[in-house]
């Protein structure tokens, strides 16, 4: 096989798609191998939204080499579109969602599904694999929520916010204010503070995405840290740097099982 063969193979842009899963409109972002060899299903962490993990599903697929289909689905009512009302789901509610799409989607398909899961999507993808061992054979984490980072700057502050009622929804209205902005102005807001190294990607979430979210979930607190740490699909770097790290385990695991 050719050099441009390969490339060709290798890279792939990540497309969107609605789907119904428990009557719920799901946002899926995926990438299909032509002759895949696993099946890499992508749970994020809040706010829930594919969109920010684009670079990341495309840099995974890329280490692949091409042979690992991705998928990263979205948290029940964590839309662009208020499809569900406003409603609010438990995390119980977004695991059994999970699993529905498992049922629904992935059920017929000949090759293994890997778990891959981000913060407190990390939790729900062990919590799937316990129910799911026979058509699940691997899972992942990636920056767990219930991680604790004893030299962390964030971490004391967002324990303060949480732990306040007023505080929690007093940042909840400013930036669910921030919804009645023209399009522009919100971007250069964004642009000049949460994500000046922000990738494309990750702005143009946080503008389409993040501020429907947070005008939903009153108690929401969002954080920032640099470097490839939690929030390392809000940079191409981090996408990169993480996805490389993930598909070496999934390599690991292809040898493993003679695939």
């Amino acid at each position: 096989m050719g050099r441009d063969q390969f490339d060709s193979k290798a890279k792939r842009t990540a497309h969107f798609r609605s789907c119904n899963v428990s009557s719920y409109t799901t946002e899926l972002l995926e990438i299909h191998a032509d002759d895949p060899k696993m099946h890499v299903l992508f749970i994020p962490g809040n706010p829930g939204v594919v969109a920010f993990y684009k670079d990341f599903v495309e840099s995974l697929y890329e280490f692949l080499e091409g042979h690992v289909s991705v998928t990263a689905i979205g948290h029940t009512s964590h839309t662009k579109k208020n499809w569900d009302h406003g409603r609010l789901f438990s995390l119980e509610e977004q695991i059994d969602h999970k699993m529905d799409f498992i049922k629904q989607e992935l059920e017929n398909i000949e090759v293994p599904i890997i778990l891959v899961g981000h913060s407190i999507g990390s939790y729900m993808a062990i919590d799937i694999f316990r129910r799911s061992l026979e058509k699940v054979t691997y899972c992942i984490g990636l920056y767990p929520f219930l991680e604790i980072n004893p030299e962390s700057k964030m971490q004391p502050i967002i324990r303060k916010i949480a732990a306040s009622q007023v505080l929690s929804v007093a940042i909840s209205l400013i930036i669910a204010s921030l919804k009645f902005l023209p399009s522009w102005a919100l971007r250069l807001i964004v642009t000049n503070s949460l994500g000046k190294s922000w990738s494309a990607a990750a702005l143009e979430a946080t503008c389409s995405h993040l501020v429907q979210i947070s005008n939903q979930v009153p108690g929401i607190a969002l954080s920032t840290e640099s470097n490839h740490t939690h929030t390392f699909s809000c940079t191409e770097a981090g996408s990169s740097f993480v996805a490389k790290y993930v598909a070496s385990l999934i390599k690991n695991q292809l040898l493993c099982s003679g695939l």
